[in-house]
């Protein structure tokens, strides 16, 4: 029970800690210092964690990364439109 709620709480603060990244992106409109191609490693890599969650049915590692993919293929999204 200890090692779910650990889990838990670390995908809580990685999913968040993408937040002020898409909160900037999306007041700002600016993307110039920001690497399509390491966003889109990172969201290939973040599907991938969420594969592996899925087959091993842990939760923790389902939620953080399936709200990780979306926020991180958001910020790619944005880097296509502004660039």
């Amino acid at each position: 029970m200890i090692s779910l709620i650990i889990g838990l709480c670390a995908g809580v603060l990685c999913t968040l800690s993408f937040l002020p990244q898409v909160m900037r992106i999306y007041k700002t409109k600016r993307v110039g210092d920001l690497s399509l191609t390491t966003f889109s490693m990172l969201s290939v890599g973040i599907f991938l964690w969420l594969i592996y969650g899925i087959l091993t049915g842990s939760l923790p590692i389902m939620l953080t990364n399936a709200a990780m993919l979306i926020l991180s293929l958001l910020i790619v999204a944005m880097i296509v439109k502004y660039k």
